[in-house]
């Protein structure tokens, strides 16, 4: 694979057209993704979540993508946590996959639902020990006094597991967001970028437009 830059500025002059897009953009997302691996890029798997809170004031965070298919994407979180308590109330979402540095960028809408129990689980066993801890020691978003409050909390769980598995808390695991809209965004010269839009019906087939940069 190309070094980033390089491709970067190939993907720049060969641009984006209808004949090289996949009728399924979760496929479309696919190739992208392995490119943006392949290049190794700083966090790839980073992408920007849009939740809404009750008085309708958007929030902004960035997560880690942990796994795709067909059926969406899927990243985790404490349930109790800001970004949770918003879906709660309103599953609408959107994300951004930022892959400046290809030049690349992914939106995508949709709703927003639990995953099951045994598939948080399946991937909380593949967490390293101090992420599982961590999962177990943080009140995420919630206010505290100060740093060592935190590790103080840190190590009574170490010494809570400290003679077998950590178990998945019951307050944490992953969110499905189910696309309704993907867009591949490819930058090019003089700011006229290549935009296609994917549009889901009701359904489940996709509808495929160009838009104008």
């Amino acid at each position: 694979m190309l070094p980033f830059d390089e491709f970067r500025t190939q993907a720049m002059r060969d641009g984006l057209s209808r004949d090289t897009l996949d009728s399924d953009p979760y496929k479309m997302f696919e190739k992208w993704f392995k490119q943006t691996i392949d290049c190794d890029i700083p966090e790839p798997t980073a992408m920007c979540l849009a939740t809404v809170d009750e008085n309708g004031q958007p929030w902004q965070r960035m997560v880690l993508l942990k796994m795709y298919d067909k059926n969406g994407f899927v990243f985790f979180t404490n349930y109790h946590s800001r970004k949770a308590t918003h879906l709660k109330n309103n599953q609408q979402v959107s994300l951004l996959f930022p892959w400046h540095p290809l030049g690349r960028q992914v939106k995508v809408t949709g709703t927003a639902s639990k995953i099951s129990t045994a598939e948080s689980l399946k991937y909380f066993l593949t967490r390293p020990r101090g992420s599982r801890i961590g999962a177990w020691a943080s009140p995420q978003s919630k206010v505290i006094t100060s740093r060592a409050m935190l590790d103080t909390k840190v190590q009574e769980i170490k010494d809570k597991f400290q003679h077998g598995e950590i178990p998945l808390p019951d307050f944490w695991g992953g969110y499905r967001i189910s696309a309704k809209s993907i867009e591949f965004w490819q930058a090019r010269d003089n700011r006229l970028h290549d935009r296609f839009f994917y549009q889901a019906d009701s359904a489940g087939s996709w509808s495929i437009e160009r838009l104008a940069p």
